[in-house]
């Protein structure tokens, strides 16, 4: 038996990730929550064996079982389940049965189907379906027990259930073969019927084309007259050119020596004119000279007037300059008096602070040494004192220490406040240059403004692009509808003129118009007429014409026609020429009317239907085959009547067409230009957007700075302020500890003689200090001036010499200014003076230039004459060229002719031209009669052979290839009909085939069921029933069932646990007549209660002993996983992704029990 060892999937459904899961003997019980993905596991099974139906997976489209994707995983673009099979024994199709492993792959690609292989080898979905078949499984097999199957067979209609009966007895193959056999007998069946539909369309086609052969001999025979015809005619137009020709070239002859006369006389005049035209050179050069040079002259004097008027605007500008130079150099002299004030006071308030700080070195040394004596003094009596009494000591280091504190606090409270003061001074600038809300909310107004006018342009746009695109269809959909009506116009047109073409005759001198053409006969008997007058209407309808119809008056008396039959003048309308003929032809029903009447005809009557049989009164009987000439002409005539009403109803319907189209197309241009409209307003909201936005975020940017510097001061001002008051708090408390302490009076009555003068030694000592510390501060004050000084001094010192620099440009540019000025004053009197002499010369100028242009127009004058003498003789050349010409024109025509005349007779009688007398069939004495009697001849030939219609020369031919097709495909049908014999026999093998392992099954699966109900149940008895038909290909099948302490009845009178057990009871029985390599049960044992649970993992047991398959189990009950051998777990730890994790529970007892 073929076996199942392994299955792996990556991608589909919630199994994203590749996953194997090994499927040994035993009882493998696949676990987890709801909702984990147990059950695609048992699906993936179902799809790799060929399911094909999405709803039976679970979905609504195949692409439904591919990764869908969650949040934290995209979706896949493929799925994959590949199936291992063990094939030891080799049981497997015959196709895949050289192998002992066999590996099933089904991979899907989203919205490109699937692809099925096995072993790597490309294969069709019915041959993966027939290979799990052959081996009693497949994707929808009984041993796949999916969730919900135990109550679809509880619901089941007993035909329904008589599936499981076809799978237990393996016929479900069986099916599938006798299924394709009966499409192939179907598709037979079908193929014989056209064949023979066929056939008999090719032997009515055989008879006409017999009939058309006959046709096409008549033809051959009066294409010979005709060919004969045009070398005659041919013959004599070749003559008739030959002489043409010998004439035309005598006339060039003549032509060609008045062209040698008048050449002479050309010749003469064209040297006059040469002398002539000689001398005009000299004289247009002299001329020409005498322009130039007074031209050269009045250029001169333009210069001249263009050079006074541009000194006069650049001394204008000059003197502009140097006023303004005057003006910069009292602004640079300035700014060198202020620059050089400044640094003089730089200076003496820099020498002013040198000596105060030379003078206050002495006086800050002698203040130190001063400090430093006194301290030494107060530490001395101070040591005295330590002797005398700590008490006092204490006291007063308490008071000397709180002094100092208060001196300190005092001096650090004092700075705090200047700097504060320095500080609120900078917020009070920062704030005055602040932006104000005002100026961030009109930004804001202008940017929220242009976002709405961008919105609503936006809008529009789309609205816009949504009316072009609307615009566009319509005009494409009015336009096809247009172009359909055009082509239906054209298509109607093309037919009626090819029609009028066909219909239409070329006439020519001696041939006659067909009576033909003026009948007219209602739709649907044309084939009658045809039939009735046949070639007689190709004869004229004149009294001139060779075949005609005669002028006769209607009979007086004449014979009437049968009661049944009609007279054919009632559905014609002809002329009274033929109304003798029509009165004696009747129209009857059908043929089987025409032949019980035929026998009744008098002389000259005819009996035709509307199909065109004919019966005539002397016993001659043709019936209807392929249409005559006359019956065509004459459909073709009433079509064409047709036709022209088609036409003016399409013409009109084809300009409303036009119309509407030209309408919608100007509807897409005014779209269009409204959509690019909308789009340049979004253009230009866009882009006021933009500034508008880069000016509030300048503004932001730059408010956001001062909101940066103000908090910077502000933390600066908190800094100070807490400094300040904590100084403050410092002498406050400084203050109380002096309060505190006292001046200690009783203290110092003690040792009054020491200390008498340590409070003067003290005061002497803080007032060194307090001198001391003012010397440095001022020293300090002194040195940050002494810099600040020496940076305004380069300050100006730049200045002053920026100043000087351009004092020097300016001096430069000045004198410069003057020298141009003085160097124009002199220019206007040196041009007038030229003006004047260049004047003198201007006049002599055009004198000389008048007498060179007097000389040129007598030259001219004579030139023109000598032209003219030119002109005449060469027209006089010219036209005798022209004649000449002419007469060589003639000769090419005439020599054209003659080679026209020879290519027709090379081309349609095949010969050389010297040789088509012999093809006249004139004799060699004969002479030839004219060109109008033979071509009147060949024309009449010509209507001969038209008159016939429609021929086809391989009608001859083409019957003969007819009849061999005809018995090709006769062959084809015998073979065709054996092959649906042998199909029906091996139908009918299938059935009987079916039938008997059907019914065995029947007897086997009804054995197991009662004894596992008995089992199942603890007692109690059922038996199955074959019912609704005598077939058991066609019977249901019905479950009559007895559990214990009740009566035997129908599965539905059962409770629902009962019907549950009984369900199983039936699928275990299939499955033990026919096992299948796997069973797949989907939380079966979901109904039932602990105890059925027992006895039916009990019975699982037993089977799998029994069978050797290999079970999976999907479970949630407890009792079930501890029968399994092995459990896989799956998990869905990361939302929408399953995985696998398995325990072999039979080892780890194994393990237990060693351990």
């Amino acid at each position: 038996m073929v076996a199942f060892s392994k299955i792996r999937l990556s991608g589909f459904k919630s199994f994203v990730d590749a996953t194997e899961l090994i499927i040994q003997p035993g009882l493998t019980g696949i676990v987890g929550p709801n909702g984990c993905g147990k059950s695609n596991v048992v699906e993936a099974l179902r799809w790799v064996m060929g399911e094909t139906s999405a709803k039976q997976l679970r979905g609504g489209e195949m692409n439904e079982v591919i990764f869908g994707g969650t949040r934290d995983r995209p979706a896949r673009n493929i799925a994959e389940v590949s199936l291992l099979l063990e094939n030891p024994t080799r049981n497997a199709s015959a196709q895949f049965n050289d192998s002992d492993e066999i590996e099933v792959t089904r991979r899907i690609e989203r919205d490109k189907g699937s692809l099925y292989k096995v072993n790597g080898r490309d294969v069709r979905a019915k041959d993966v379906q027939l290979l799990f078949a052959d081996v009693a499984t497949g994707a929808r097999s009984t041993a796949i027990v999916s969730q919900g199957r135990i109550g679809a067979i509880i619901n089941a209609k007993p035909a329904q259930r008589r599936n499981l009966l076809e799978e237990a007895a393996g016929i479900t193959g069986l099916h599938n073969r006798r299924h394709e056999a009966e499409l192939r007998l179907q598709a037979a069946e079908g193929n014989l019927a056209r064949l023979n539909d066929v056939i008999t369309a090719l032997e009515v086609q055989l008879e006409g084309l017999k009939k058309q052969a006959r046709q096409a001999a008549r033809y051959r025979t009066i294409s010979d007259s005709i060919r004969s015809a045009e070398a005659l005619v041919l013959f004599i137009k070749r003559d008739e050119a030959t002489a043409h020709l010998e004439s035309a070239r005598a006339a060039l002859k003549e032509a060609e020596d008045v062209v040698a006369v008048r050449t002479g006389e050309t010749g003469s005049a064209s040297t006059i004119q040469a002398d002539a035209a000689s001398a005009m050179p000299e004289l247009r050069k002299a001329e020409a000279e005498a322009a130039a040079k007074y031209q050269r002259f009045v250029i001169a004097r333009e210069k001249l007037d263009e050079e006074l008027e541009r000194i006069t605007r650049a001394r204008e500008a000059a003197e502009m300059r140097l006023a303004q130079i005057r003006d910069d150099l009292a602004r640079e002299s300035a700014r060198l008096g202020d620059a050089a004030e400044a640094l003089e006071r730089i200076e003496e308030e820099r020498t002013r602070l040198n000596a105060e700080s030379a003078a206050e070195a002495g006086d800050r040394e002698t203040a130190r040494d001063t400090l430093m004596t006194a301290a030494k003094t107060v530490e001395a009596v101070e040591e005295e004192l330590t002797l005398l009494g700590k008490q006092v000591s204490d006291g007063d280091t308490a008071r000397a220490s709180a002094r100092q504190q208060l001196n300190e606090g005092d001096l650090r409270r004092q700075r705090a406040e200047r700097r504060l003061a320095e500080a609120n001074q900078q917020l009070e600038i920062v704030r005055q240059n602040a932006l104000s809300p005002e100026t961030i909310a009109a930004g804001e107004r202008r940017t929220a403004e242009a976002d709405t006018t961008l919105s609503a342009a936006r809008t529009g746009w789309e609205d816009r692009e949504n009316e072009r695109a609307r615009t566009q269809t319509a005009y494409e959909t009015t336009r096809e509808d247009a172009q359909s009506k055009a082509a239906e116009h054209t298509k109607l047109h093309a037919e009626a003129a090819a029609l009028e073409e066909l219909l239409t005759d070329p006439k020519t001198e001696g041939s006659w118009s067909p009576i033909i053409d003026s009948v007219s006969v209602d739709s649907g008997f044309e084939a009658a007429l045809g039939a009735a007058l046949g070639d007689d209407l190709s004869a004229a309808g004149d009294d001139t014409s060779p075949m005609r119809w005669a002028e006769l008056p209607p009979f007086v008396q004449y014979s009437p026609l049968p009661d049944s039959a009609r007279p054919l003048s009632e559905v014609v309308r002809a002329p009274g020429r033929l109304g003798r003929r029509l009165a004696q032809i009747g129209i009857v029903a059908n043929a089987e009317i025409a032949a019980s009447l035929v026998s009744q005809l008098k002389p000259g009557q005819r009996l035709v239907t509307q199909a065109g049989d004919l019966w005539r009164w002397d016993g001659f009987i043709a019936l209807a085959g392929a249409p005559s000439a006359a019956a065509t002409r004459l459909k073709q005539r009433n079509r064409l009547k047709d036709l022209r009403g088609s036409l003016e109803a399409s013409a009109a319907t084809l300009a409303a067409a036009e119309e509407a189209v030209e309408g919608a197309k100007n509807a897409v241009t005014t779209a269009q230009a409204a959509e690019q409209a909308a789009r340049t307003e979004v253009r230009a909201a866009e882009e006021e957007r933009n500034v508008a936005s880069k000016a509030l975020a300048e503004l932001r940017q730059k408010m956001a700075a001062i909101d940066g510097r103000v908090a910077s001061i502000e933390e600066g001002r908190a800094q100070l302020q807490a400094e300040h008051d904590e100084a403050a708090t410092q002498v406050e408390a400084a203050q109380a500890r002096l309060t505190e302490l006292g001046d200690g009076a009783a203290l110092r009555e003690t040792v009054e003689n020491k200390q008498s003068g340590l409070s003067t030694l003290r005061q002497e000592l803080m007032d060194a200090r307090a001198v001391y510390d003012s010397l440095a501060r001022q020293a300090e004050d002194r040195a940050r001036r002494l810099s600040a000084l020496e940076s305004e001094a380069e300050s100006w010192s730049a200045r002053k010499e920026e100043a000087t620099r351009q004092q020097g440009e300016l001096q430069q540019r000045q004198t410069s200014a003057e020298e141009e000025i003085a160097a124009l004053a002199n220019r206007p009197d040196e041009i007038a003076a030229q003006r004047t002499a260049l004047m003198t010369e201007l006049e002599k100028a055009e004198g000389e230039r008048r007498a060179s242009a007097d000389a040129l127009a007598t030259g001219e004058a004579k030139l023109s004459e000598a032209d003219k003498v030119l002109r005449d003789a060469e027209h006089a050349l010219s036209s005798a060229r022209e004649e000449r010409v002419r007469r060589e024109s003639s000769v090419v025509q005439g020599t054209q002719s003659l080679q026209v005349i020879d290519e027709n007779i090379r081309e349609r009688i095949s010969c050389e031209p010297g040789e088509v007398r012999t093809h006249t069939k004139l004799k060699d004495d004969e002479e030839a009669p004219s060109l109008e009697q033979s071509e009147k001849r060949l024309q009449r030939l010509l209507s001969e052979r038209d008159n016939l219609g429609a021929i086809n020369l391989r009608a001859e031919q083409e019957s003969i290839e007819l009849t061999e097709q005809i018995g090709g495909l006769t062959t084809e049908r015998d073979d065709l009909v054996g092959a649906i014999e042998r199909l029906r026999e091996g139908i009918n093998k299938l059935n009987k085939e079916g039938r008997e392992r059907l019914l065995k099954s029947f007897r086997e699966v009804n054995g197991h069921f009662s004894n596992l109900f008995s089992k199942l149940f603890g007692g109690g008895r059922a038996h199955l029933a074959l019912t609704e038909a005598d077939d058991p290909l066609e019977a249901g099948l019905e479950i009559m069932a007895s559990p214990p302490g009740k009566r035997l009845g129908n599965l539905n009178l059962l409770s629902g646990g009962e019907q549950a057990l009984t369900a199983v009871s039936l699928l275990f029985a299939v499955f033990m007549t026919n096992p299948a390599p796997i069973c797949i049960l989907d939380e079966v044992d979901a109904p039932l209660d602990d105890a059925n649970v027992d006895r039916f993992c009990t019975l699982l047991g037993e089977i799998i002993k029994m069978t050797e398959t290999r079970v999976l189990v999907v479970t949630h009950h407890r009792m079930t996983m501890a029968r399994m051998d092995r459990l896989f777990g799956v998990t869905m730890g990361e939302r929408g992704v399953s995985r696998l994790v398995s325990v072999d529970l039979k080892a780890a007892e194994e393990m237990q029990e060693v351990a």
